[in-house]
């Protein structure tokens, strides 16, 4: 046990509850990721030098494609949570699956619904999908970063036991062990350091080829994700996968593949204008 064990700070998880009405900073969290990611895309797609000429989308249709990209979060990202770490419990207790303001959402889950309200409303628009597809992943990290916060903020899916001098004793945890501030790791890693990887690639051409920024963004998410795990509790509800491996990995594995082809079949393609 180290000799220092930094405390956990006392925070509410509700910033202001009005009679039954709550604002939590879960909420918060991906209220301001979707505004924040909404106004840096709107950016990107006013720079033609990006994209090799004029983006192939307005800033009006990416403004229209908000609300369905944010049904398509949220609902993925509950099926997710129900399907991949407590189908038995909300087979119990269905009705809970709706309450979406108590937490609990897988970002695999949620990935696949953005992926859905992508390809639909490229088809209903007559959008190329892999572009948009960029676009959404290209300012991803930046929600990602305030979720991981906001989970630290309400005290959940804490790390391992650890005695580095920073560890911390999480009042939720089951045990009053020091433990890794995991949060922190995974908003780095899959938050600022994803955030930077791809801001990069944007700056060398990255957009000029389709799919370019998805297919990093898979890679990018699926590493710093099975680096995270490496540190961060594995979910109390599953049993021990094989290999010492946990969910959160064995789903980044196929994002890992995909991603690889995909970066590796844009790049034989070349850069396509707009």
């Amino acid at each position: 046990m180290p000799l220092l064990v930094i405390p956990f700070p006392d925070f509410d998880p509700i910033l202001v509850q009005i009679g039954p009405f709550a604002i939590r900073w879960y909420a918060l969290a991906y209220i301001g990721g979707i505004l924040l990611g909404w106004a840096y895309a709107r950016a990107l797609i006013r720079r033609p030098a990006l994209w090799g000429g004029k983006a192939p989308f307005t800033v009006v249709d990416f403004d229209d494609f908000i609300l369905w990209v944010t049904f398509g979060i949220i609902f993925g990202g509950r099926l997710g949570q129900v399907l991949f770490y407590e189908f038995a419990y909300y087979s119990a207790h269905p009705l809970e699956i709706l309450m979406v303001w108590r937490g609990g959402m897988s970002f695999h889950g949620g990935f696949l619904g953005c992926v859905a309200a992508v390809v639909a409303f490229a088809w209903k628009r007559g959008l190329p999908v892999l572009s948009l597809g960029d676009l959404t992943c290209a300012v991803g990290p930046i929600g990602l970063f305030l979720g991981r916060i906001a989970n630290f903020i309400n005290g959940e899916l804490w790390g391992r036991p650890s005695d580095v001098p920073w560890a911390m004793i999480f009042p939720r945890a089951p045990d009053p062990l020091p433990r890794h501030p995991s949060q922190f790791y995974e908003a780095g890693l899959e938050g600022l350091a994803l955030l930077a990887m791809l801001a990069l690639a944007i700056r060398l051409g990255a957009l000029k080829r389709r799919g370019m920024v998805l297919g990093l963004f898979m890679v990018g998410y699926g590493i710093a994700r099975s680096i995270g795990e490496l540190f961060r509790e594995p979910d109390p509800q599953l049993e021990s996968l094989a290999h010492g491996l946990t969910m959160g990995m064995a789903l980044s594995a196929p994002m890992i593949l995909i991603g690889l082809a995909l970066v590796a079949y844009t790049w034989r393609r070349g850069p396509q204008r707009g």
